[in-house]
């Protein structure tokens, strides 16, 4: 499988909607896998496929010297604004997880939410991650889960993309435990796998929807390539979607269920 063509696809999915928008729904789990990574003074942190910049910029609050590199140059940008608007120092490079541009064992942690899942070739953007870590660093992943309301929202909006392969893997499957230790297995000494919940609000089923609509990159290119027909259709199994996921009485409350994924180098 050649990944360039899927890699050029993704900066342009990446760059349409509001990223911004999409990145403060995710802010929580970004702060548990700070908290997990243990970010602080003297703790050098590599964050891969940072999109706009919460795990980074949350890093380097905590005082840990960051770097925040992603393949979509829209996402570099916008992570350059946002961190000079917070005023924190968080060094920005436009970068490939799967050719990462850093020497072998430079950072004590290399961390990704919700990004580097999206790699086509999951070995190979594990086996560079692991590369860059030095001995007894920690490698910490945010990975929506197959099952949880956001690996069912982008499987099923993924069935509707004319340009699909198959030959990728789903990146989901960065969700499931057996599958991370699996791939996992041979470049980390330990693993440990906790199961969490992030959780949204919107005060109708038609106010979630419209957001996605409006802000999710995958979803706005949706609209441009595919007949109404069945772009009418993608969003209203969407919004059954988020019927089946709704907890709430007065208000649409949806938990997402992801992976926090921990994993330790072993020492040299």
């Amino acid at each position: 499988m050649d990944p360039e063509p899927f890699k050029q696809v993704a900066k342009v999915l990446w760059s349409l909607g509001d990223y911004t928008e999409i990145a403060r729904a995710s802010e929580a789990p970004a702060r548990e896998l700070v908290d997990a990574c243990k970010a602080r003074p003297g703790i050098d942190l590599l964050d891969v496929a940072a999109g706009n910049g919460n795990v980074a910029i949350f890093a380097a609050w905590r005082g840990a010297t960051v770097v925040a590199s992603d393949l979509t140059p829209t996402m570099v940008e916008l992570g350059r604004q946002r961190s000079t608007a917070e005023g924190v120092d968080v060094e920005w490079r436009e970068a490939d997880v799967e050719a990462l541009p850093f020497d072998d064992e430079n950072f004590d942690v290399v961390s990704s939410a919700f990004g580097a899942m999206f790699a086509p070739r999951p070995e190979v953007a594990a086996s560079e991650m692991f590369r860059v870590l030095r001995p007894r660093g920690t490698l910490g992943m945010v990975n929506w889960t197959p099952a949880g309301f956001f690996g069912r929202a982008l499987a099923w909006m993924s069935g509707y993309s004319p340009a699909g392969q198959t030959d990728v893997p789903s990146p989901m499957a960065w969700g499931d435990p057996v599958v991370v230790r699996e791939r996992l297995s041979g470049l980390a000494g330990s693993v440990r796998c906790e199961t969490k919940m992030a959780r949204s609000t919107f005060a109708s089923e038609e106010d979630m929807l419209t957001f996605f609509r409006e802000n999710l990159g995958p979803m706005v290119a949706l609209k441009n390539i595919i007949s109404e027909e069945k772009y009418s259709e993608m969003l209203e199994g969407f919004k059954q979607l988020i019927a089946e996921f709704d907890q709430g009485r007065d208000e649409v409350l949806v938990d997402s269920e992801y992976l926090l994924v921990t994993a330790d180098k072993p020492p040299a």
